[in-house]
């Protein structure tokens, strides 16, 4: 008898696990959000490049640094939107833009949230409200498919229901488009489907644009990181094999700035 109601005690346990504990928020700046069980895993070195040489994104990057500073002390902010070409910064300039806040001296905490967890996001909240920091909720690459029904749950972040968003979290997202709808519905009502989505991306008071990058920014984003990191190469030499680069890639961007960096330095035997 003893062993069944054990068994019996056991499965509730499982079907409703005992709360987690308070998370340690003192612990790191950075946090990443999991689910099953919930907990948030502090992340004490975060990847991630200096402000400076996010180049040919001035507007966005002044922009999304004044809002995140407003945040950080305590004065009205809007969530944002990061939208556009891919490999132009968008997440770097999240992450960039948290450790300029962290370097002026504001406690920001930063949580990262995977796409696929946004159905837990009341759980996450719940857990930030009423905390004694404030939390920057970040969802990198954020896209819904014809039948994907998370975005509803992401309604919880941007307008929080019935109780408000706790007022100490923002939240930031980056998408390829600039609204999410990315495939085509198929449902009874395409039409409102899309409306539904398009209706979400209006609830981000921030959209800052991301656009593919000229052949002068390209080269400017190289030379920045050769500055950064010390690579000594000849002016002409750097030109010639960066575009030749960029046409094997058949793209210009940040990301592909960066790339030809790597190559770059393990060429000239330089740490970076």
């Amino acid at each position: 008898m003893k062993k069944a109601v054990k068994r019996i005690a056991e499965a509730l346990e499982r079907m409703a696990p005992a709360p987690q504990p308070a998370p340690e928020f003192d612990a790191a700046d950075a946090y990443v959000w999991h689910v099953g069980p919930d907990h948030l895993a502090p992340v004490p070195d975060v990847s991630r490049v200096d402000l400076s040489l996010l180049l040919g994104v001035d507007r966005s990057r002044d922009t999304l640094l004044a809002n995140t500073l407003q945040f950080a002390r305590g004065l009205p902010a809007n969530n944002a939107l990061l939208w556009g070409a891919r490999g132009m910064g968008k997440s770097s300039l999240v992450k960039a833009v948290h450790a300029e806040v962290i370097r002026q001296g504001l406690p920001l905490k930063v949580v990262e949230l995977q796409r696929e967890d946004l159905p837990s996001v009341a759980r996450l909240l719940h857990l930030l409200r009423g905390a004694p920091y404030r939390f920057l909720l970040f969802c990198d690459d954020l896209s819904f498919s014809h039948d994907d029904q998370h975005y509803k749950s992401l309604k919880a972040v941007l307008d929080g229901g019935i109780e408000g968003r706790p007022e100490n979290v923002i939240f930031y997202a980056t998408s390829n488009r600039r609204h999410f709808e990315n495939e085509r519905s198929s449902g009874i009502n395409p039409s409102e489907a899309v409306e539904e989505k398009v209706s979400l991306s209006d609830r981000f008071g921030l959209w800052l644009g991301f656009h593919p990058c000229t052949q002068d920014e390209y080269l400017a984003m190289i030379d920045g990181y050769c500055d950064a990191y010390g690579i000594r190469v000849d002016t002409a030499e750097l030109r010639a094999e960066a575009i030749e680069w960029q046409a094997t890639r058949g793209s210009r961007s940040g990301r592909v700035a960066w790339q030809f960096i790597v190559d770059l330095a393990g060429r000239k035997g330089v740490s970076i």
